[in-house]
């Protein structure tokens, strides 16, 4: 909103937005007393002691709550003397823990509210701030939803000090502004929507990896010959992938990377993310035809890149960089790139220490167990490919509705969109 717009009836401007009549401007650490967690290191933790909520833990951690009863046995846990924790590093039911370093700005704002009613000792641990309320304005359902908006993470944004580690600290974190509907009924209405939401998020998470199982477990019988489909009772036959592709390397594109770009870079972060982080280039150095299978050769240790596969899709949109290779199959192209993609025998060369970087021998010695009827070849892949596509389907549904909540989240959380119109009990 511009200086020239007119504030809307029932609404009034702040500081940090204009919000409606009937809502309050709290700084965060009038709200909550703001302290600490106790420190210990990832390699102290196990499944033996009390509960210890680590900053990684946050991070990783797809909920903005935690059930502390319904996740304890999935808990890390810290083999320590309650005694020798302060109480205000212990985590109550309400307790907001905020993160106080990230690699990046979006993670300064990761936090986590805490679900514990039976007051279950939990540990807030290294890189941690607590938030513990000093009254009952914010309802602790609302908590799980209301550091969300984009107002609060620019002002954490603000603060945040750093360069290669972004770092908070709770004196600026008590700095924070946030508002808030004055009433509880709206308060648990806003949550109860977002709360709706969030479970529909989760169950169609849990058809996904309940659909990503049921393929992995047709992949591990039709990939083999284990089972076979009607109608097909030929040979199969074991070959080394160089009698099955025509190899070529990948070249360089560093110096033509460009926004307006008119090709398709295919690097290991283009492969390893499945086409979401995207460089183009204005030079095809290295065309990729339809149907060729687009290998990534090195890898950090213990990476998830190295072997990993894309398969081409379209003419004239790909050029191949450095450190990925080509492989233009002889046979099915969807059924070879299943047997290839992420195969275990590539998997042995990396030694968890040192960076994998395979030869091209390393790459067509791989032993490939194939039917000798190609029709049999495109049959398997035909039934994986569907499975793909329904699963692909299913994400799509799910980043919708993420998307969807994002947006109601902007609306609900800035009043901007009432649940409870002001006046009512």
């Amino acid at each position: 909103m511009t200086q020239t717009e007119a504030i809307p009836t029932g609404y009034k401007k702040t500081e940090i937005g204009v919000i409606p009549e009937d809502w309050e401007v709290e700084l965060l650490g009038e709200l909550f007393n703001v302290s600490g967690g106790f420190a210990a290191s990832r390699e102290q933790l196990s499944d033996v002691g009390f509960c210890y909520l680590h900053y990684g833990d946050i991070h990783n951690s797809k909920r903005t709550y935690i059930d502390v009863k319904e996740s304890y046995p999935k808990i890390p846990k810290l083999d320590t003397s309650i005694t020798s924790i302060s109480k205000s590093s212990l985590l109550n039911d309400g307790d907001v823990v905020f993160v106080d370093a990230s690699e990046d700005d979006e993670g300064a704002s990761k936090h986590i509210v805490i679900s514990n009613p039976d007051n279950i000792p939990y540990i807030s641990g290294l890189h941690t701030i607590v938030l513990k309320s000093k009254d009952t304005h914010l309802k602790n359902i609302f908590k799980y939803y209301c550091f969300q908006p984009k107002y609060i993470k620019e002002q954490i944004k603000f603060y945040a000090v750093g360069t290669k580690v972004t770092g908070i600290s709770k004196k600026n974190i008590a700095k924070i502004k946030i508002f808030f509907p004055t009433k509880n009924e709206e308060q648990i209405a806003i949550a109860k929507v977002l709360s709706d939401t969030d479970a529909l998020i989760e169950s169609l998470e849990k058809l996904i990896a309940k659909k990503k199982a049921i393929k992995q477990g047709a992949m591990q019988q039709l990939l083999t010959g284990k089972k076979r489909l009607p109608g097909f009772t030929g040979e199969w036959e074991t070959k080394k992938l160089g009698e099955i592709v025509d190899f070529s390397n990948g070249k360089a594109h560093e110096n033509f990377i460009y926004n307006d770009g008119e090709f398709i870079v295919v690097n290991s972060k283009f492969i390893s993310s499945e086409g979401k982080v995207v460089k183009y280039s204005k030079q095809c150095l290295c065309p990729a035809p339809i149907n060729s299978i687009l290998f990534v050769m090195s890898d950090v240790p213990n990476g998830r890149a190295i072997a990993k596969c894309f398969l081409v899709d379209e003419h004239n949109k790909y050029t191949v960089n450095q450190r990925i290779c080509a492989l233009n199959p002889k046979i099915n192209a969807k059924f070879l790139f299943y047997k290839v993609n992420r195969n275990p025998y590539y998997l042995s060369f990396d030694d968890g220490v040192k960076q994998t970087n395979l030869r091209k021998e390393d790459v067509l010695g791989c032993k490939i167990y194939i039917p000798k009827d190609k029709s049999e070849q495109t049959a398997i892949a035909d039934i994986l490919s569907d499975m793909d596509s329904e699963i692909e389907k299913l994400e799509q549904k799910r980043d919708k509705f993420i998307l969807l909540k994002q947006g109601m989240m902007q609306q609900l959380l800035t009043g901007k969109i009432r649940l409870v119109k002001n006046g009512d009990n």
